[in-house]
């Protein structure tokens, strides 16, 4: 399944939350669902996107050493 948003605008929207912007309002004005927000927080929760980068940079060198 292809992701409509980036790793690092997943970790931007993270930080709006987490910044005090409700999650409902934020979810509604993205255009995603709750369940999705927190699937992502779960997942990316604690990054930052220099560390998203660097996760897509090596995600990439792996593939092209399979």
């Amino acid at each position: 399944m292809k992701m409509l948003y980036t790793k690092e605008q997943i970790i931007g929207f993270l930080h709006e939350a987490d910044a005090g912007l409700p999650v409902m309002e934020l979810c509604r004005k993205l255009g995603f669902s709750e369940p999705s927000y927190y699937a992502w927080k779960a997942k990316f929760g604690s990054m930052k996107v220099l560390d998203a980068q660097r996760l897509k940079a090596l995600e990439t060198e792996n593939t092209k050493l399979k």
